[in-house]
């Protein structure tokens, strides 16, 4: 008869979906950390990111490793670690050119 408790606990947390913890920054420096799965569209943490700091999602960018967020990448399609840094940037529009 095997004892009860035996067997080895599976943490939830040790799976391919496991949440990951991800600090966004923005250019002033402002950090603010979110928890999410490994499977989330990030476009969900730019939109919660977006209506903390009360701007318009369109009108910021987002940056992983100097490359910019599409609205359908997951931590796990780029290879997010826990503890990674997403770079915030205002986008700025217009311009006139330099003579």
């Amino acid at each position: 008869m095997a004892e009860e408790g035996t067997q080895p606990e599976v943490k939830a947390e040790d799976g391919p979906n496991a949440p990951i913890n991800i600090k966004v920054v923005s250019s002033t420096g402002e950090e603010i950390y979110f928890k999410i799965k490994r499977s989330t569209k990030l476009s969900k943490l730019q939109g919660a990111y977006a209506n903390k700091v009360g701007k318009d999602v369109a009108s910021i960018r987002f940056l992983y490793d100097g490359n910019r967020i599409n609205d359908d990448d997951t931590p796990s399609s780029l290879d997010m670690e826990d503890n990674d840094t997403i770079d915030v940037m205002v986008e700025q529009v217009g311009g006139s050119p330099i003579w």
